[in-house]
């Protein structure tokens, strides 16, 4: 099976849960899946903006990236973000090769807009070549790709991670699409965890300002990726990622499977 695992929030800042993850994604390309990881980063990226200086704003869960901003989140995701991944997934037996968007040509971003606003270097995933991604399957590798993408003008565009994954598993023709997430699911209004979440309950959750924040570009991207084909989508708790292995074979009690309408 393909399968493509996102890994943003705690499991990025949790040295434990990082490892935890790479373990599991590991285990996954062990037993011959074609596993690719895309990663956030964007606590780690505003930390740097703090540190220098310049605060950060968001907009429907998206961060406004004015030429500096893109700067620091290349610098950052594309940098030791990726490389921390990377090493924890080959501490835990795995091959693992690191790169961006940009490189190779293999996804290509124009710019996002939102009700009209220009977010400055945020894109949208327009054009994806998986052929990068099968020659590190065929190597028994294990892509971990971070979410900035070249646009037709030669400039790099912060990406949803979120967005990127679901594009990737889209282009992919993926079995499955896990988000690994610091939140145990998506939650209904009195707080509790919704099992079983269909794209038209999640819209109706956003509309009512149930759902919010980064959760709304993470339910978005799960509705595409299955408009697109994507066999299965779940949101799963990242401290409980050694259930991932098992995704297929048993019921899983965490997290939240998104389905179609």
């Amino acid at each position: 099976m393909t399968i493509v695992v996102k890994i943003g929030g705690a499991a990025l800042e949790d040295a434990a849960i990082l490892r935890k993850c790479a373990r599991a994604i590991a285990e996954l390309a062990q037993d011959g899946h074609h596993v690719a990881v895309v990663h956030g980063g964007g606590s780690a990226v505003t930390s740097l903006l703090n540190r220098l200086g310049k605060k950060s704003a968001f907009v429907n869960g998206l961060r406004v990236t004015d030429a500096e901003t893109r700067d620091v989140a290349l610098m950052v995701l594309g940098g030791i973000v990726n490389k921390k991944v990377v090493a924890a997934i080959q501490l835990a037996g795995a091959p693992a090769i690191g790169f961006c968007g940009g490189d190779g040509m293999s996804f290509r971003a124009r710019k996002k807009y939102v009700k009209g606003r220009d977010l400055g270097f945020v894109g949208e995933i327009c054009f994806v070549d998986p052929s990068w991604l099968e020659a590190i399957w065929q190597k028994r590798g294990i892509p971990v790709l971070s979410s900035l993408a070249l646009g037709a003008d030669g400039e790099y565009y912060n990406v949803n991670a979120d967005e990127m994954a679901a594009a990737c598993a889209a282009a992919c023709h993926a079995n499955a699409l896990i988000f690994l997430t610091d939140v145990p699911g998506v939650k209904d209004q009195q707080g509790a965890v919704i099992p079983w979440l269909s794209t038209k309950q999640a819209a109706d959750l956003a509309a009512g300002s149930v759902i919010s924040g980064g959760m709304l570009p993470k339910l978005q991207a799960c509705g595409q990726a299955l408009k697109q084909g994507v066999g299965r989508v779940r949101i799963l708790p990242a401290a409980e990622a050694d259930v991932l292995p098992q995704f297929y074979l048993t019921k899983l009690s965490c997290g939240t499977e998104v389905t179609c309408a």
